[in-house]
C-alpha cells in the first residue's frame, strides 16, 4: 500500500522532468536552427549565371546576388529559399522575377532595383512577412492591383525612376506604411483615400513634371506626415487641408506654377503656408455667402398661393408667407403625396381643393 502511495507521488515529478527536458531539448533544437542559417553574398562578380550551389539552400537567411549581369533567376532556385529574410538582387539585367517569389514567406527586405523590369509578379503578394520594397530605376509601369490588401506589414515603398502613371488604390490600405517614393514617375494623380495611410511620415511625389497637376483634399489628412515634396510638377494649388498637417517639418513645392498660397507666403516659411491654407479652408474672415430659403422657393413657384400670383420682392425671397395652409393641416395622411419634391418645385396649383 504504502509502495502504491510512493509511486503515485513519483509520477507528477517525473512528468515535469520529461517536460522540463522537452523543452530544453526544442530550444537547443531551435538555437542549432538559427546557427545554421547562412549569409551569402555573390555580388560584384559579373555573374552571366548563378553556379550550382554546393549548399542548403534552404540554410541561407540573407542572399546578395547584387552588380552582376543576371538575366534571370531560375524558379527552383527561388522556390528552395524558405528561410531568406533580405535578398538583394539590385543592378544586374533581369527583365522579370520568378513567380516562386511568393514561396518567401519569411522575406522582409527586397531589393530588385536598377532592373529592367516592366511590372512585379503577381505572387509578390503572397510575400506578407515584406517589410520594404526597392524597386527604383526599373521600367516598371504598372504595380499589382490588390498588393496594398496583401502585403500589410510593408513600411517602405520605393518606386521611384520607373513608367508609374498611377498607383494602386489598394496601397491605401498601408496602414503601417512610413516611407512612400514615387519620385520620378508619369504619375497623373494619386490614390483618393490617403487618409488611411495613418502611419506615412515620408511622402515623395516630386519629379513627375507635365502629368501631375493637383493633390487629393486626403493629404492633408495624413497626420503623421513630416516630410512632403511635391516639388517639379504642374501643381497650381495646395489642398486646404494641408494646412492641417501639425507635424509637417519639411514641405517642398519648388518647380510648380503655383498660385494657392502665392509666392509671399510660400517666403515667409512653412508656419505662413500652414496659416494661410487653414484661413482658407475656414473661410477666412469672410461672412458665408446668404443662402436663399427654400420656402423662397415655394412662394416664388406658386406653391403656396398659385401659379400665376404676382409676387412681391419680399415673398420671392421667402420672408413673407401670405395665406398658407398650417402644417399641422397639411400632415394628414391625405396630403401626405403633396410633399414630394415633384410637386412642391412644379409651378402647378396642388394644393387647392
Amino acid at each position: 500500500m504504502m509502495y502504491e502511495q510512493q509511486q503515485q507521488q513519483q509520477q507528477p515529478q517525473q512528468v515535469r522532468m520529461d517536460i522540463r527536458k522537452k523543452a530544453g531539448h526544442e530550444r537547443r533544437k531551435s538555437m542549432t536552427e538559427e546557427e545554421r542559417l547562412e549569409i551569402v553574398d555573390l555580388s560584384g562578380m559579373s555573374l552571366d549565371a548563378l553556379p550550382n550551389p554546393s549548399l542548403n539552400l534552404g540554410s541561407i537567411c540573407k542572399l546578395d546576388l547584387s552588380n552582376n549581369n543576371l538575366q534571370n533567376i531560375p524558379e527552383s532556385l527561388t522556390a528552395r529559399l524558405l528561410n531568406v529574410v533580405v535578398f538583394d538582387v539590385h543592378s544586374n539585367q533581369l527583365k522579370s522575377l520568378p513567380n516562386s517569389i511568393g514561396c518567401l514567406s519569411k522575406l522582409k527586405i527586397l531589393n530588385v532595383s536598377g532592373n529592367l523590369l516592366e511590372s512585379l509578379p503577381k505572387p509578390i503578394e503572397n510575400c506578407r512577412s515584406l517589410e520594404e520594397l526597392n524597386a527604383n530605376f526599373n521600367k516598371i509601369s504598372v504595380l499589382p492591383d490588390t498588393i496594398g490588401f496583401e502585403v500589410i506589414n510593408l513600411k517602405k515603398l520605393s518606386v521611384n525612376s520607373n513608367k508609374l502613371v498611377f498607383l494602386p488604390r489598394s496601397l491605401t490600405h498601408l496602414t503601417n506604411l512610413r516611407v512612400l517614393d514615387a519620385r520620378l514617375n508619369c504619375l497623373r494623380s494619386l490614390p483618393e483615400d490617403l487618409e488611411n495611410l495613418i502611419n506615412l511620415e515620408v511622402l515623395n511625389v516630386s519629379q513627375n513634371f507635365q502629368y501631375l497637376e493637383t493633390l487629393p483634399y486626403s493629404i492633408g489628412l495624413l497626420m503623421s506626415l513630416v516630410e512632403l515634396d511635391v516639388s517639379y510638377n504642374k501643381i497650381t494649388a495646395l489642398p486646404d487641408s494641408i494646412g492641417c498637417l501639425k507635424k509637417l517639418q519639411k514641405l517642398i513645392v519648388e518647380g510648380n506654377p503655383m498660385v494657392s498660397p502665392p509666392v509671399e507666403v510660400f517666403e515667409q516659411g512653412l508656419h505662413a503656408v500652414r496659416e494661410y491654407l487653414s484661413e482658407k479652408m475656414n473661410g477666412g474672415h469672410k461672412s458665408p455667402t446668404k443662402k436663399k430659403s427654400w420656402v423662397g422657393k415655394l412662394v416664388k413657384y406658386g406653391t403656396f398661393n398659385g401659379a400665376n400670383r404676382s409676387v412681391s420682392r419680399e415673398e420671392r425671397e421667402g420672408y413673407i408667407m401670405p395665406e398658407y395652409r398650417s402644417i399641422d393641416g397639411l400632415a394628414s395622411p391625405r396630403y401626405m403625396g403633396m410633399f414630394s419634391p415633384r410637386r412642391l418645385f412644379s409651378p402647378r396649383h396642388y394644393f387647392s381643393r
